[in-house]
């Protein structure tokens, strides 16, 4: 049984797309142009002073040409992360979608998925479209969620289980008071 790991801090994403960026000498403002938002929101991501969704990030990855993984992690040459119940609950962030969530795995470098936990509650997850590069795998832990894929809705129970294309728009909304679900990114 693997020994009880004290959680790696997690650099915020902010840290790393700033380098990124300054590495290519670009710009906020070109990266802004390139992803569809604002310059603002760039900087308040870049600054730690948001947290903005999955979906965002993805694509500010692919802008940079890197992985959302590459923006989530802090390699260290790791062979394998422990990551125990207390410390995944623990290390959950909030979003402006109104869900909270924790990547897995932050101190495995060169990762070729993220997993994700994504905890929802009725009410406070605002309803919402997103897509990005790469594909999904959604697995339903706790309550209930309607999962939303191109025009199509998937009403979904502990156990239940999607995969889909993520440039297809999609999006979720708890139906049970609260809904703990695994989201794979590839």
């Amino acid at each position: 049984m693997p020994k009880a790991s004290t959680p790696v801090p997690l650099a915020h994403p902010g840290t790393t797309i700033r380098r990124l960026r300054l590495q290519q000498a670009r710009t906020q403002q070109q990266i802004a142009d390139a992803c569809g938002f604002t310059k603002s929101l760039l900087s308040k991501i870049e600054a730690g002073r948001t947290s903005p969704p999955i979906a965002t990030l993805s694509r500010i990855a692919e802008v940079l040409g890197t992985t959302l993984p590459g923006l989530l992690e802090a390699p260290h040459g790791v062979k394998a992360v422990y990551t125990s119940k207390a410390d995944a609950e623990a290390g959950m962030t909030a979003t402006e979608k109104g869900y909270a969530v924790y990547p897995f795995a932050a101190a495995y470098g060169g990762k070729r998925m993220q997993p994700f936990l994504f905890t929802a509650r009725r009410g406070e997850v605002k309803e919402h479209a997103l897509s990005h590069a790469g594909e999904e795998f959604v697995l339903v832990l706790e309550g209930e969620i309607r999962f939303r894929v191109g025009p199509t809705d998937y009403h979904l129970r502990p156990g239940d289980s999607l995969y889909f294309d993520a440039r297809e728009p999609h999006g979720m909304l708890p139906v049970t008071a609260t809904a703990r679900y695994l989201d794979i990114f590839l």
